[in-house]
């Protein structure tokens, strides 16, 4: 039997997706090979005594300063952690976050790194998702320690969408081996339902209202998705404050002001309690960098 002129398409678009894919990871992992990566001096560590527990190989050790605290999932809960970079004056919003001055350390150190190397999926709101998005950890270093806690290679992708502003064509929907979970708002899954029909490795979530609990039971029960990684936006971020799914934050201060004004990490009249429990530091450029990573409380 023939191919359908349908099927033959989608097969040839996989093709070229998996082919744009492969060279991107290749880019991305020789850019954090080759990237200059300090180590971290110790402020003050004070996860004795809590739950906290620690990861790390002789590399990430070395350069972390220690093993990189992680808040354990429960039998009942999905561990949640918020990742953010922000300026000396506090603000997280801007069109190039990486200009904020944490430089190659925060970005492959934290960022694309120990912050999800241990994570089932790496979630962000559908603002955070430009044409290049793909969430993963690219140093060769890191992906060896992810392999060695017996992960997949790359973290599942997690995309929160109310109304469905989203580009199709971002990288992170186009890569039929990783899987995809989009949770959609009733006007997101009408909007794109058709298009996703083509993506049979994205599953459709939806979501109640602003309540992000239900989506997150589905992903623990039916996905095995125990641990997240959440990098934003802010809105998205405090959605899940609200939801009572956080337990901690891997915030990197920078020295340099900037940033959009009156753009915090939380967007609500409420702020939680933050408890830093570890806090890092290290040199960017002359300029310091601050790293803590705070348990989450309200």
């Amino acid at each position: 039997m023939r191919p359908s002129a349908r099927s033959s398409t989608s097969r040839s678009n996989s093709v070229k997706h998996t082919v744009a894919f492969d060279d991107f990871a290749a880019q991305k992992t020789r850019d954090a090979a080759a990237a200059r990566i300090e180590q971290l001096s110790t402020v003050f560590d004070r996860r004795g005594g809590s739950r906290v527990q620690g990861i790390g190989n002789e590399w990430s050790r070395l350069h972390y300063g220690g093993e990189f605290g992680l808040v354990p999932p429960t039998r009942t809960t999905t561990a949640v952690s918020l990742v953010f970079v922000q300026t000396k004056n506090g603000n997280t919003g801007g069109p190039n976050p990486g200009a904020f001055g944490g430089g190659a350390t925060d970005q492959h150190l934290i960022y694309e790194g120990l912050s999800r190397v241990a994570a089932d999926a790496v979630l962000a709101g559908a603002g955070s998702v430009h044409r290049d998005a793909f969430f993963s950890v690219w140093h060769p270093e890191l992906v060896a320690l992810r392999a060695s806690l017996g992960l997949p290679r790359h973290p599942a992708q997690i995309v929160v969408s109310k109304r469905g502003s989203l580009d199709l064509d971002a990288r992170l929907f186009n890569v039929p081996d990783v899987r995809v979970f989009l949770i959609g708002g009733n006007e997101c899954l009408a909007r794109h339902a058709s298009a996703f029909r083509a993506r049979p490795w994205v599953r459709l979530l939806p979501l109640n209202g602003d309540d992000l609990r239900r989506a997150f039971e589905s992903l623990r029960v039916e996905e095995g998705i125990q641990r997240v990684s959440a990098i934003g936006g802010r809105f998205t971020a405090t959605q899940l404050v609200h939801a009572g799914l956080i337990q901690d934050i891997y915030l990197t201060t920078t020295s340099r002001e900037g940033g959009e004004p009156g753009t915090p990490w939380y967007s609500g009249a409420n702020p939680p309690r933050l408890t830093a429990i570890t806090s890092k530091q290290w040199d960017e450029s002359g300029s310091s960098v601050v790293f803590d990573h705070c348990l989450i409380s309200r």
